[in-house]
């Protein structure tokens, strides 16, 4: 395997060396030449907030080189192009108000805060869900994220294995609700009527097509005057924790014989 290969199996391109140093804030500042004059926390902080309002396909060099006044050209003394450019902003969204903290209560409370707070991020970033962050570099922010994750479900009865699969199990879930909610939002905004206003239009022309003999249980919930909705995150993520208390005390069941 040459180095290109290592380099590729891990970020995706020859130049993660470089953004790693860059992520990392090991890469040192150029010797010659003018002195910068912007810094590379203020490039990503502008195509953040292009990202925020437009989307990751509108990102490009040339448009944060216009948001900020200067050349295109200027940008690449930073950073080598847009992709090193998504990974630094990846790393930078999720330091946002630091890594996750323990909750007193235990693991269970402490993940179930993490997925709020996860959620929460991605609905402030939705062009999160475009980017890759399962084949991201690391950087110092996403690197103690799941530090903190891994030290919550420390010592509860998991192989180092199974704690990584509880992390992965649990962003995966709040990922999956996440692109629901962006695919909602995203359909509100291309027809301008919003969510409630869709059901409550489509629901009379489905109930005339809705016979109880040939869709016996969907129209039993149809039209029950009493059903309570509920909160699909929240009882999702309950049933995932619910998933892994159940593995752990078996895992625990069995070890100890009983």
């Amino acid at each position: 395997m040459t180095e290109d290969d290592k380099a590729a199996s891990f970020g995706g391109s020859a130049a993660s060396a470089e953004t790693m140093a860059l992520l990392w804030g090991t890469k040192p500042a150029p010797t010659r030449g003018r002195k910068p004059g912007m810094t590379v926390p203020a490039i990503v902080a502008t195509a953040i907030e292009i990202a925020d309002a437009e989307g990751l396909d509108a990102l490009s060099m040339r448009r944060v080189a216009d948001a900020l006044g200067v050349g295109t050209m200027s940008l690449y003394r930073y950073l080598p192009g847009k992709a090193e450019l998504v990974e630094l902003m990846l790393d930078t969204v999720m330091g946002e108000g630091g890594p996750p903290e323990p909750d007193p209560a235990g693991w269970r409370a402490s993940l179930a805060a993490f997925a709020r707070q996860s959620l929460a991020g991605y609905r402030r970033h939705p062009w999160l869900l475009d980017a890759s962050i399962s084949r991201g570099l690391m950087g110092p922010n996403q690197t103690a994220a799941l530090d903190a994750l891994l030290r919550m479900i420390a010592g509860i009865g998991l192989t180092n294995g199974q704690m990584m699969a509880v992390v992965g199990l649990v962003v995966g879930y709040v990922q999956g609700r996440a692109r629901q909610l962006a695919d909602t939002t995203r359909a509100e905004q291309r027809s301008g009527v919003s969510d409630e206003q869709f059901w409550r239009d489509f629901a009379p022309m489905l109930d005339e097509h809705l016979d109880a003999d040939r869709f016996p249980a969907l129209a039993a919930v149809w039209r029950d005057d009493e059903l309570s909705w509920e909160d699909e995150f929240e009882f999702g993520l309950e049933r995932v924790l619910d998933g892994i208390e159940a593995f752990v005390n078996g895992t625990g069941n069995r070890e100890s014989g009983r």
